[in-house]
């Protein structure tokens, strides 16, 4: 149904960013219903079940809304004025820096901020406080598909299509997704892909709901999908399937990446990833066969030290192919946070300035310095990334102020993270729900969420969209914005953090402009006139770009580049201590660290809690049965969670949700081992040993 009185706006979970609208109706158990959308193109009026009950979290009995200041004399959290709550946290960021340099002070952000927010953020971070140590989680989602894309396009945008386009291509191969649960929605783009007589190939070691609509899975070892796109490669060229004139003409190092390839013949693949040669010539024929196709890629193989690897093995099938750069083919990455896009262009990365720019870059330096009315010189280097700034805390990182993001279930190796967390001088967390994060903080700042303040989003198309204020937010709390311009004022910037998102957008327009994510001839207008507009956007005349590279790639030259790569392991194998491969991921009816969805009744029905899902062969050789605890334990701790026993999980493979604190905290186990280009830890592929617990 439609509501003329309802106000359009997005869902606040994943990088879909599905349209709905909202219509308030004054109950405090549900303060606004979500009304169908069907005009918005990405999602035609359907959701999952996280949006319908996202409203459920906007009731003042699940959500801050009140500051809290802790107690020094009982150690508790008690209710505070926003004076006194402000004051603390400008006093603990300025005693950190007077005591200790600027450096001592950290700021961690989240890949949900709106685009206003992540600018304001980083703006905060490198003048008021003058720290390079800003990162953000982000960096957990899609960094390796970033630096990937950068390395062979010259040019991160999540995808360089709309969605719209899949249906209409060949082939898809879909690498680490699952797409039926974590975006829903989307998968009707796979359906109609099928219905209109293209092929779909589905690359992960479980048999999802996704993997089973699939004309082809292949269930690699967790920690091979680069030996796996090697062995592709390889069977491209044996069989002459490369497409040498595009080689030739719109790409550079051929010769590299196809030796590094050659020498993957698929015998020696099928040993590494247990995918069998026949399986790899089909998947080869039906890319190959196709007149035009695309590999998309999530979490699965970018999540892994050599991610960013990877990824590019999979860009260098595309580009051997003649799959890129034209229409209805190409690489991209299924970005997963809400404004995981929009989140990493304009400044809340550690090494990255507002327009996508270079932080080291001079000439990026001084046209945001110019725009911000400073010195060049006065703005910091980069600093570190997201896992070893969180690594830092209570050593050189002394104090942090934290938006947006709950490490402490979220982060690799996270019991030593949360002991980092305990370890600070001083920790100041904003937040809409008292997360685990937030109930460690000395001061909690409660504010808005997405149906009571007004922001852009970009979603993982690079479509930047109008989330409208639809509600007004309970008394005693504030937003982002608000928020930041309190502190700015109490640590001596009166001007410069406005509060309203408009305007603070209008100066990201500016600082944008002439950047690779260039957003100069966006503006509010636009976006609600036109479903949202693509950057780069350079001026008010210009249509926005839908499709990127189709008549030169972002590099100087123009010409796409081959990077060479070869299959290496994992930062931890199995060995005979810990013989299995743990792998996580989402479910469906719960979202990220599960802070906002596991304080909503119906989802937490779906999905009550952890779980470890494995084949019934382990199962029998472990000795536990269905629903009973079963403990996993890596070098980094133990977590439990009943046993799921399932034959759509390779035998010598568990696979644990991340979504839950307490002893079923899948992410105590991971590797925080890093690429060492996009610096992405290695969640998906870890060893661990299987013991009954009681």
């Amino acid at each position: 149904m439609s509501d003329a009185t309802a106000v359009p706006t997005h869902c606040p979970y994943c990088a879909l960013q599905c349209g709905m609208s909202l219509r308030p109706t004054g109950a405090p158990e549900l303060p606004a219903e979500v009304v169908e959308r069907t005009d918005f193109p990405v999602n035609r009026g359907a959701l999952c079940g996280k949006g319908r009950t996202a409203p459920s979290v906007l009731s003042s009995r699940v959500r801050l809304t009140e500051p809290l200041v802790r107690c020094p004399d009982t150690g508790d959290l008690r209710p505070a004025t926003w004076e006194e709550a402000l004051a603390a946290v400008a006093d603990g960021l300025h005693r950190t820096r007077a005591d200790h340099g600027a450096d001592a002070v950290g700021v961690f952000g989240g890949g949900g901020l709106t685009n206003e927010k992540a600018y304001t953020l980083g703006k905060f971070a490198r003048l008021v406080l003058g720290t390079s140590q800003i990162d953000y989680n982000g960096r957990f989602c899609m960094s390796s598909a970033a630096a990937a894309h950068q390395r062979a396009f010259g040019l991160d945008r999540g995808l360089p299509f709309p969605l719209d386009d899949i249906p209409r291509t060949g082939c898809v191969i879909l690498v680490g997704s699952n797409l039926a649960e974590t975006m829903p929605p989307a998968l009707r783009y796979l359906t109609e892909l099928r219905e209109n007589g293209g092929k779909l190939i589905v690359v992960d070691p479980r048999r999802t709901r996704t993997a089973e609509q699939a004309d082809l899975h292949l269930a690699p070892r967790p920690g091979t999908d680069l030996a796996l796109a090697l062995g592709m490669l390889h069977l491209v060229v044996a069989e002459g399937r490369v497409d040498e004139e595009f080689v030739a003409t719109r790409t550079d190092g051929w010769a590299a990446a196809r030796a590094g390839a050659m020498s993957h013949w698929p015998e020696q693949v099928e040993r590494i990833t247990g995918v069998s040669v026949p399986e790899l010539r089909e998947a080869v024929a039906m890319f190959c066969d196709a007149g035009s196709g695309m590999v998309l890629t999530a979490r699965g193989p970018e999540q892994q030290s050599k991610g960013t690897d990877t990824v590019g093995a999979w860009i260098n099938l595309c580009l051997a192919t003649g799959r890129a750069g034209r229409p209805l083919s190409g690489y991209g990455c299924l970005t997963g946070q809400g404004n995981g896009q929009g989140g990493r262009e304009h400044g809340q990365k550690a090494d990255q300035l507002p327009g996508y720019r270079k932080l080291d870059d001079p000439a990026a330096r001084a046209h945001v310095a110019g725009v911000w009315g400073v010195d060049p010189e006065s703005l910091p280097g980069p600093g570190r990334s997201a896992y070893e700034l969180l690594d830092a805390l209570g050593g050189d990182v002394k104090a942090l102020l934290l938006m947006g993001s709950n490490p402490v279930v979220s982060a690799p190796r996270a019991a030593h993270v949360e002991g980092r967390l305990r370890s600070l001088d001083f920790l100041a967390v904003a937040d809409v729900v008292l997360s685990e994060t937030a109930a460690l903080a000395d001061v909690v700042l409660p504010v808005t969420q997405w149906a009571e303040e007004t922001g852009t989003m970009t979603n993982l198309e690079g479509r930047v969209l109008l989330r409208r204020r639809a509600l007004t937010p309970p008394a005693g709390v504030r937003s982002d914005l608000e928020v930041l311009h309190g502190l700015a004022g109490l640590l001596g910037w009166e001007k410069g953090f406005p509060t309203d998102a408009e305007e603070v957008f209008e100066e990201l327009r500016r600082a944008s402009a002439g950047g690779p994510a260039d957003y100069a001839g966006i503006d509010y207008r636009r976006i609600e006139e036109e479903q949202g507009v693509y950057w780069p956007c350079p001026d008010e005349d210009h249509a926005g770009t839908p499709r990127l590279f189709l008549d030169r790639f972002a590099t100087p030259d123009g010409r796409a580049r081959f990077v060479p790569v070869v299959h290496r392991a994992a930062a931890e194998e199995t060995d005979a201590e810990y013989p299995v491969v743990l792998t996580t991921g989402r479910v469906v009816s719960q979202y990220q660290s599960g802070a906002q969805t596991r304080r909503v009744a119906e989802l937490n029905a779906a999905a009550p809690g952890p779980f470890v899902e494995l084949h019934p062969r382990l199962a029998e050789r472990v000795g536990v049965a269905e629903g009973e605890r079963l403990a996993v334990v890596s070098r980094r701790g133990r977590a439990v969670a009943p046993a799921r026993i399932t034959t759509a999980i390779r035998p010598d493979t568990v696979f644990m949700p991340f979504h839950w604190a307490g002893e079923g905290r899948a992410n105590t186990l991971v590797n925080p081992a890093l690429d060492p280009v996009s610096r992405m830890p290695e969640f998906k592929v870890c060893a661990v040993r299987l013991e009954r617990d009681g």
